[in-house]
Formats: structure tokens, sequence, C-alpha cells
């Protein structure tokens, strides 16, 4: 953290207009019981308007999660609260926003999991608060897409990262120096 820190101590986030038609981009990721005292695992996501981010989260999540899928599908949650919020705000300013909000994740089984009922067999375990992300798919009020490993932006929110990934998220992110 204390690199991270001192590497971009003179960065500011810079807003510029997307060349992506949606009003606003959420990325949501998770490492798997990457703390080493509790095993529970550090979920987070980051929303940008443009090019700049203007919410973002880092925590760890509150309960230990069981798989990837499970640590990813709680991450996803979090991120969805955050899109409601968005969408409630641009909303209220006049922006339009009807369609479904696409929700970029790197773990295909998670994404499977929010859209598929049917994957419930598999998932059974988990508590009945968490299916309130596959409400909010099968209302499509929510689109999880995937996104590679590569491309995600939430990578610097939940693990330590060598310096070219970090590098490359503090750029996606909307970070730059002077």
């Amino acid at each position: 953290m204390l690199c991270y820190l001192k590497g971009t101590v003179d960065h500011k986030i810079v807003y510029l207009p997307s060349t992506l038609s949606e009003l606003f981009i959420t990325y949501s990721d998770s490492d798997h019981g990457g703390n080493p005292d509790n095993g529970r695992s550090t979920g987070g996501y980051v929303v940008k308007i443009g090019t700049g981010a203007v919410s973002w989260s880092s925590k760890l999540q509150s309960l230990v999660a069981l798989s990837t899928t499970k640590a990813e599908h709680i991450s996803a949650i979090e991120a969805r609260k955050e899109i409601l919020w968005m969408c409630q705000l641009m909303g209220e300013l006049g922006y339009d926003t009807s369609g479904p909000s696409l929700l970029r994740m790197d773990n295909q089984s998670a994404i499977a999991v929010s859209k598929n009922p049917e994957h419930h067999g598999k998932m059974k375990h988990l508590s009945l608060h968490l299916f309130w992300l596959r409400d909010a798919v099968q209302d499509s009020l929510i689109a999880p897409t995937f996104v590679s490993t590569q491309d995600m932006a939430a990578d610097v929110f939940t693990k330590s990262l060598d310096h070219y990934k970090l590098q490359k998220c503090v750029s996606m992110v909307g970070l730059v120096g002077k």
C-alpha cells in the first residue's frame, strides 16, 4: 500500500469522455481467501464516468467464501448496491438510466450463477440476501459481463499487483501523473 501511495502521490484523476456508450462503467473483483489471518476474501469495485473513477471500494468480506465463485458473487452484490445508487443519482440529474447497467466481472462461474436460476443446487449454501443480485439480473436492471483478468480495473482494490499490472490499473481508473 505504501509503495502505491508513494508511486501515485503526484497523480490526479482525469475525466474525459469515454468511447463506450454507457453512462457509467462498473468493475467488480475479489481475491479468494486472501487474508491469511482469517481466510476472508477482499472484495472491491470501481465505478467510472468517462475515463475517471467516481466511486470505489475495497473491503474485507464479512464471511469466509467457500469458493472463488462465492467471493466474486459477494463483491458483485456490493457493486450492485453502488450501481443502484448511481442510477438513482444520474436519474435525478436528468440522465436516462432505463436500460440494464453492465457489471464487468472476470469470473465466468459467478456470472453464470447470477444469470441462471438452475445453478441454485450448486450454490444453495448462499444466504438468501445473496440472491438479490440474481433478481436484479432477471429484472434487466443489471447485466453481468465478462472481462479478462488483464482488463479488470478493480484488481487494484483486491490484491497486491506487480508493477506492470499496477500501472495498467492506475491508468484504467483514470489516474494520470503530472
